[in-house]
């Protein structure tokens, strides 16, 4: 049987293994896995990211404030001229390049109607004709703007298309590689089908352009890698970010680091794109894992109202990149990244740029699936067949072992060699392979574990028994002080009922009221300590933990003397006596645990929160109430409304506490039952601060209302006591019970 078992784990191991070698091949992909590993390197990223280094890009932002100053975008472009002019020629910046495309003409309605006059009926009119030649270049916005870019290093920026209705929209800048014979579709480019770009004039004065969109875009929406390049009609372009980083390098050529695939000959896997002595890690499809700095501002932002204004300190600008973009959010250039999830999209190709400047690109090489296969198969067969033979404190180190190996050393390599390999995968079937054979262990080998149990629970709480069961070493059963709530239940004139019932009979009445009242303590997550004939004893908060105790035990009492009330009717119907509960809460510090001796234990509490407890019970008959709770009870659960009965000194206490009647929940309470507890309050006030005529008028006016409420009547005998033997001078308002 027990080769058989072992059979079994081995079986289940080996599927669970097969599982995540299918999803690494991608023969049958795992979304979980996939969000898992996503997670993992964004944990990764997060955790390390660099110390802030001297950045080299600077953004011009169209922000809330440019916007306000200048007007809703987009400007004229004789603004933008006036903005490019002040970079290149006040604050002297190295390049900028265009987060933004320009596709449409920049029209001036008036100068095209001084046009259409000049052309028209005006066309011999030599003193309009003259006005307007000095005029018609100003009013040329497009020429002007093309000329403010013209002989300067200026990137334009483009949007190419991938879907299957392609537009062609502007002109193309200059490709950076055409694809021959030997490359053209053996290198898996994203292919564009169509694109948006800017108008012709603009983008033949520039220096050159670069595309911004991305298609690399992970499933979750999440900015994690951006290609560098995109082919379109056989002909490779860069993107925006690589565009400048060539161009501050001097223009170098591009030139592709590929490997053959082995297994097919005809595809390369392209493994780096070189720019000079630079080289930049890209995976197969040339897409650069971004270096993000930080969370979003962690470049300088100027507003472009600034720049058009001269604003700006000319050191922030100096022999720096710009790109100009918006942060603001009508705009919707905001997107999701491992960071934050509404982060500027200028400021993701600001951190490529850093990023290729200073060699801080990550790698995640072409092998790592392979890699990540073999390892896979490696731990899978290892834990598969070793963990079955060990115990389970012996199973815990070798598989927290693992998983502190494998984190450590992808660690090591993420930040000594600024390579990624996949994490969640083998953390992941390590963690599985542990839990099911500890699971199976569980189920098959504790049989004698869960029998015991069940003898216990002949003797305990089910509680108890069910949180042994789970957790037999955390159990603490030598007893522990805890913050808990007790319960007393005490039937009124039970011994008079009992005296005239025949005994058969007697134990069916103690039968009928004590199954509803266990089952609401039950219902409640309470614990029964004992019953004491018609008494009852329970808690909250051990052995289970419960941080609602003292709202569970006061829920308790409530429904224990509404279901009394309800039992009436079957009970009269039986002939039997009416029966009437007392219930006494409190909440504190107890003593929990095994208490008795050699022979008999019992898992009970005690202290002085215990005993003031069944004090309270005992009180219910005196104050004429069904449930009295103390004053920690009643901080604890602040959502019942109070009466506060008295301030007493119970027998064995000399220190007084306040009692309290619960009224029901704040939602629930009338308004004629809160205006009398406002009127009983103020007598009470009355009643302590000695103005015996204050408050006798108050409290015979209440009494007067409700005849059968016995505590009005309590203060009106004491009053007439204490006008006759007034309480000492130091008496603080509490009323002294001499019996239990």
């Amino acid at each position: 049987m027990q080769d058989i078992q072992r059979y079994i784990r081995y079986a289940l191991g080996l599927a669970f293994t097969l599982m995540f070698l299918l999803h690494v091949s991608g023969t049958y992909p795992i979304t979980a896995l996939t969000v898992m590993e996503n997670l993992a390197y964004d944990t990764r990223l997060k955790l390390t990211l660099p110390e802030q280094p001297e950045k080299q890009v600077v953004i011009i932002d169209i922000d809330e404030k440019s916007l306000g100053e200048i007007g809703r975008w987009p400007w004229n472009r004789d603004i933008m001229s006036n903005i490019i002019n002040n970079l290149f020629d006040h604050y002297k910046i190295k390049e900028i390049g265009f987060d933004i495309v320009f596709a449409e003409e920049d029209i001036d309605k008036g100068g095209r109607l001084l046009e259409q006059m000049a052309k028209g009926s005006l066309k011999d009119d030599i003193q309009f004709q003259e006005e307007y030649s000095k005029v018609r270049a100003s009013l040329l916005r497009d020429e002007i703007f093309a000329k403010s870019l013209g002989n300067r290093k200026t990137i334009m920026g483009m949007v190419f298309l991938n879907n299957e209705t392609a537009t062609f929209k502007g002109s193309l800048p200059e490709p950076v590689a055409r694809l021959d014979a030997s490359t053209k579709g053996r290198i898996s480019f994203f292919t564009a089908s169509g694109y948006t770009a800017n108008i012709d004039i603009l983008q033949k004065n520039a220096y050159s352009g670069g595309f911004f969109d991305n298609p690399a875009l992970d499933e979750d929406g999440v900015f994690r890698r951006v290609p560098l390049l995109q082919e379109y009609d056989g002909q490779l372009h860069e993107s925006l970010a690589l565009a400048l980083a060539r161009t501050a390098m001097g223009s170098p050529k591009i030139e592709l680091v590929v490997e053959v695939n082995e297994e097919n000959t005809n595809e390369l896997f392209l493994e780096w794109v070189k720019i000079g002595d630079t080289r930049i890690p890209v995976d197969d499809k040339g897409n650069v894992l971004v270096p993000y700095l930080g969370k979003q501002k962690s470049f300088e932002y100027i507003p472009a109202a600034d720049v058009l204004n001269k604003s700006v300190d000319p050191s922030k600008l100096k022999d720096k990149i710009a790109l100009f973009g918006t942060s603001a959010p009508g705009l919707l250039d905001l997107r999701t990244t491992p960071l934050e999830a509404a982060y500027p999209g200028v400021e993701i190709h600001a951190n490529i740029i850093q990023g290729i400047l200073d060699q801080r690109i990550m790698h995640k090489p072409g092998y790592t699936q392979g890699f990540e296969f073999l390892l896979l198969a490696i731990l899978g067969l290892l834990l598969t067949f070793l963990l079955p033979w060990l115990s389970a404190t012996w199973g815990v180190v070798l598989s927290l072992s693992m998983v502190s190996v494998l984190i450590i050393s992808n660690m090591f390599a993420w930040t000594q060699y600024q390579t990624v390999f996949p994490i969640a995968s083998p953390v992941l079937l390590t963690m599985v392979l542990f839990t099911l054979q500890m699971i199976y262990g569980f189920f098959i080998e504790s049989r004698s574990k869960r029998q015991l149990a069940h003898l216990f629970g002949q003797y305990v709480p089910p509680e108890l028994v069910k949180e042994m069961s789970k957790k037999m070493e955390e159990i603490n059963l030598d007893g522990e002080i805890k913050n808990m709530s007790v319960l007393f239940s005490d039937v009124r004139n039970f011994t008079t009922i009992s005296e005239s019932m025949a005994p058969k009979e007697l134990t069916e009445l103690i039968n009928g009221f004590l199954t509803p009242i266990t089952e609401i303590i039950h219902h409640q997550r309470g614990t029964i300590d004992k019953y004491m004939g018609d008494a009852v004893m329970a808690f909250w908060g051990a052995p289970l933990d419960d941080p609602k105790h003292a709202l569970n035990a006061l829920t308790a009492a409530m429904q224990m003397t509404e279901r009394m009330h309800a039992l009436r009717q079957d009970f009269a119907a039986r002939g039997w006596p009416e029966i009437k509960i007392g219930v006494g809460v409190n909440t504190g510090d107890m003593n929990v645990g095994n208490k008795g001796s050699e022979f008999r234990v019992d898992y009970t509490v005690l202290g002085d929160a215990v005993n003031l407890g069944s004090r309270l019970e005992g009180l219910t008959k005196t104050y004429g109430v069904d449930i009295i709770v103390g004053e920690a009870t009643r901080h604890q659960v602040p959502e019942y409304e109070y009466r506060e009965l008295d301030r007493v000194k119970v027998k064995g206490k000399d220190e007084p506490v306040a009692i309290y009647e619960p009224i029901g929940l704040l939602e629930n309470v009338d308004k004629s039952v809160r205006q009398d507890l406002k009127r009983y309050n103020l007598a009470l006030k009355f009643y302590r601060a000695r103005q015996w005529d204050d408050a006798e008028r108050e409290f015979f006016a209440l009494a007067s209302v409700d005849k059968d409420r016995k505590i009005y009547q309590i203060y009106l005998d004491r009053i007439m006591q204490y006008r006759e033997t007034p309480p000492p001078e130091d008496w603080d308002g509490s009323f002294k019970h001499t019996s239990k």
